[in-house]
């Protein structure tokens, strides 16, 4: 039988859909972050019915019962959350089929993002494909999204939330050639268990193990290491036989970082632009103000005034460091409660930014939107943040990101978390949370989800411990510039 996330999935990579068909247990266990994604998808389900009041909800029966049921509900015409329809070995459940007119339907999709996606589109055309197999008459296909400009305002009102998009034609479009397809799917489950090809590398939309495999057969300075090349352009490379950096003729064209890349790949060592280092440095103005912080990013707005996926802060660190190679005092802030923590983030931020010295901060573009929105939202923070907050604002993402350091251990990129180690002896290794992702997960769970008292204090020791490493790793980075200006 093929479904319709099987169908997903070979549009995408028919080795994963073989191995999801044949070979199931290989494929990894969803991590923390997946699963928090499938739950919140689960919640944007629930507030989308809450459109349609007079719905029937099939959605908690197994397999035989819901299409047993969905077919009972097809002759009373009722509108029907998760219809569930087979037909010659292709099932489909939808999110909601709506009655309309006489004897048609519309299909209306639910997703979490808040736009239309190519994959979405397929996603329709293989429910509409088999709704009409089975005899259904299918009037219009409707993307139901969430609304990025719905502003919380008391309770969540669901008409409000969600943005319905006609995605009729586009799903007509994409529907050609989809009986072929599927008969070419069907092909490779019962056959042997294909080769991932590279040109799946253009059409992968979500995380897939077969890609990571691929990538870890690749050697050291591989073409997929190149700074901001297009994922067309690498594949176009490969398949012409360059693997590795050196493999890339003179007459391709390369930007100025992919030239050092390439280089490097050639004669070893690292690129210093000792000049560039030393008028950054000296562009800094102590006291130095290491600062990071953590935002949750719900796509259902929790506080008042807040947008789907609007960023929160809930957490920072800052290192203060009054010298060159002055001793760093720390200050974190963690929020309490279930309250929107912006307010005393904000303050808490005032009481301990003073009024001169350099905000360092590793990629400024996140700090500085996240700020802006917050100091919108509590105009009391808007004149201060605006005057002497944003002035101040240096970004040490500024070095790598154009180059004036780079070493081939960073793999091209330019994340903080491939810039330490070759700058440093600090990990992130031995922490319990070791990432931005973890961090914002955790939080949310044990603020809103369930989790006692014990796990909760354990957790925040986790997330302060994470959050100060982050602005240590700030410190250590300028103090080994510093050496390399020296040096």
């Amino acid at each position: 039988m093929l479904t319709k996330s099987n169908y997903l999935a070979g549009l995408q990579c028919p080795k994963y859909l073989w191995v999801l068909k044949n070979d199931k247990t290989r494929i990894p266990a969803p991590d923390d972050s997946a699963q928090a994604k499938f739950a919140e998808g689960t919640l944007i389900g629930i507030l989308a019915t809450k459109v349609f009041p007079e719905g029937i909800d099939l959605s908690n029966l197994d397999f035989k019962e819901n299409i047993e049921k969905t077919k009972e509900a097809l002759k009373e015409r009722k509108t029907i959350f998760e219809a569930g329809v087979c037909k010659e070995n292709l099932f489909s459940r939808g999110d909601i089929l709506l009655p309309v007119g006489v004897d048609e339907w519309d299909i209306i999709e639910v997703k979490s993002a808040t736009g239309v996606k190519d994959i979405n589109v397929h996603d329709v055309s293989f429910q509409k494909y088999v709704y009409e197999k089975a005899g259904l008459k299918i009037r219009n296909c409707i993307l139901m999204h969430l609304n990025n400009e719905y502003l919380k305002n008391g309770e969540i009102e669901p008409k409000e939330l969600f943005i319905q998009a006609d995605i009729t034609e586009k799903v007509s479009e994409v529907s050609e050639g989809i009986e072929e397809r599927i008969k070419e799917m069907f092909g490779v489950i019962k056959g042997i268990e294909p080769e991932f090809c590279v040109d799946d590398i253009l059409t992968i939309e979500y995380d897939n193990f077969c890609l990571d495999e691929f990538m870890e057969t690749l050697p050291e300075d591989n073409i997929f290491e190149l700074d901001r090349m297009f994922k067309r352009k690498r594949v176009e490379l490969y398949k012409e036989g360059c693997v590795k950096m050196k493999d890339i003729p003179e007459d391709v064209k390369l930007s100025d970082k992919q030239k050092i890349q390439k280089r490097l790949a050639f004669e070893g060592g690292k690129h210093v632009d000792k000049l560039a280092i030393k008028n950054f440095l000296n562009n800094l103005e102590y006291p130095i103000y290491y600062l990071d912080f953590e935002t949750i990013n719900p796509a259902i707005p929790k506080f008042e005034g807040m947008k789907p996926y609007q960023k929160i802060p809930f957490q920072f660190s800052l290192h203060i460091q009054e010298k060159p190679d002055g001793e760093l005092k720390h200050i974190s802030f963690l929020a309490e409660g279930k309250s929107d923590p912006r307010p005393k983030f904000l303050q808490s931020l005032k009481e301990n930014l003073d009024e001169s010295g350099s905000i360092l901060v590793y990629n400024q573009g996140f700090e500085k939107s996240v700020l802006k929105e917050c100091s919108n939202a509590l105009l009391d923070f808007k004149g201060w943040y605006e005057e002497n907050i944003l002035p101040r604002i240096k970004d040490l993402w500024d070095v790598f990101k154009d180059f004036s350091y780079y070493d081939p251990k960073q793999k091209g990129s330019t994340s903080i978390k491939y810039v330490l180690p070759v700058l440093s002896n600090l990990k992130y290794d031995n922490l319990e949370i070791k990432n931005g992702t973890t961090a914002s997960l955790e939080y949310e769970r044990i603020t809103f989800g369930e989790a006692d008292e014990a796990e909760r204090l354990k957790i925040r020791e986790a997330l302060e411990k994470y959050c100060e490493l982050d602005t240590l790793a700030e410190a250590e980075i300028v103090k080994g510039l510093g050496e390399i200006e020296n040096g």
